[in-house]
């Protein structure tokens, strides 16, 4: 009898199982790669929302929660994940410099933005209106993770990779039972996946296809992370991250034409200097209208469970957002009504209402 068998190793997934095992509970890992969001992900984390300069919800508390968790995840799988970058916001107006300083005062972003201008000059980027400071951001390499955590699964034998079959999973009023595997819990950790799946697919998941590039521009020199109408991360050897594209129509994971154009002209607005596209990538974010989280136990089966929903944000959330689920699921704590899947109204009653 397992403790809980995962389905979906992205960041919610290895977020929880790792949780797991740090609480000495048996897991199984399920995943059929099928979704790469995470993958293919900047790994941007940063607690500002910077379009309308406020507090990204819980920030503080999460930053804490996700330095501790991936430098523990660092030391054990020996590899380096978690790289700690000022991102310089690019000003285009001084009435958005009096937006920032204005911003700057509030009690809950003094401590995520620099009241100082940055005047000077970064090399291939004109900035008349200079740069703003964010304070504890930085990016997650997240395919490392995805791919070192999943040989760590592979080598513990806690690990299948196949497609979850749901029509095989059978329900017991204390475990469940899927091929020949028992489990006290099973949680549903897969992204945009989570639409084929019949105990949560009427939650209100939308999905935002996005896309990114890998460019390689030797002249950029850039040692921070910017950020205009596209951001910009240093990832090492001349090679930067660009991105994002947000499409709310398209949920394939195919890139395309108009979106790589799209990138490539905010990109040349921003710097002055020759790239060259390396990669392109596209993936779909598992996000909901609301902006909150997808968290909590399926309203007729206690040992079903969901962890989803963390859209542009995963690499804030999913710590967090694991350690709530888990707290509630082994110690009874309540999740935040924010996050909290009861708060989805016509979800609950839809299956009181076939009883």
């Amino acid at each position: 009898m397992l403790d809980y068998i995962v389905v979906g190793s992205g960041l919610a997934g290895i977020a929880f199982s790792e949780i797991a095992l740090q609480n000495n509970k048996s897991i199984l890992v399920i995943n059929d790669d099928s979704q790469n969001s995470s993958k293919i992900a900047g790994g941007l984390y940063n607690p500002v929302i910077l379009k309308r300069f406020s507090e990204v919800w819980q920030a503080g508390p999460q930053l804490v929660l996700l330095s501790e968790f991936y430098s523990r995840l660092e030391s054990k799988l020996g590899v380096k994940l978690d790289y700690k970058l000022p991102l310089l916001r690019k000003f285009h107006s001084v009435e958005e410099q009096n937006n920032w300083f204005t911003a700057s005062d509030k009690p809950n972003l003094s401590n995520f933005l620099s009241t100082k201008l940055i005047t000077s000059k970064i090399n291939a980027i004109d900035s008349p209106f200079n740069f703003g400071e964010v304070l504890l951001s930085g990016y997650l390499d997240t395919a490392l993770l995805l791919d070192t955590y999943k040989e760590f699964l592979i080598s513990e034998n806690l690990f299948q990779n196949e497609t979850f079959d749901y029509s095989l999973l059978e329900i017991n009023e204390d475990f469940v039972s899927y091929k020949n595997y028992k489990a006290k819990h099973i949680v549903f950790a897969e992204g945009f996946g989570m639409l084929s799946n019949p105990f949560f697919s009427k939650l209100p998941l939308d999905g935002t296809k996005g896309e990114l590039l890998l460019i390689k521009a030797p002249q950029l020199n850039l040692e921070v992370i910017v950020k205009s109408a596209v951001f910009i991360i240093p990832v090492g050897n001349d090679l930067y991250k660009v991105g994002a594209t947000y499409n709310w129509e398209d949920k394939t994971n195919i890139p395309t034409e108009a979106a790589k154009k799209e990138l490539t002209d905010q990109l040349k607005e921003l710097i002055q200097c020759d790239f060259e596209v390396i990669e392109h990538y596209a993936g779909v974010r598992p996000t909901v209208k609301d902006r909150r989280p997808l968290v909590g136990t399926h309203p007729l089966h206690a040992t079903i469970h969901v962890l989803n929903g963390l859209g542009t944000r995963g690499v804030m959330l999913a710590p967090a957002m694991a350690t709530s689920l888990f707290n509630l699921i082994e110690n009874k704590i309540p999740l935040d009504s924010i996050i909290d899947i009861k708060r989805i109204k016509n979800f609950v009653s839809s299956f009181y209402q076939k009883q």
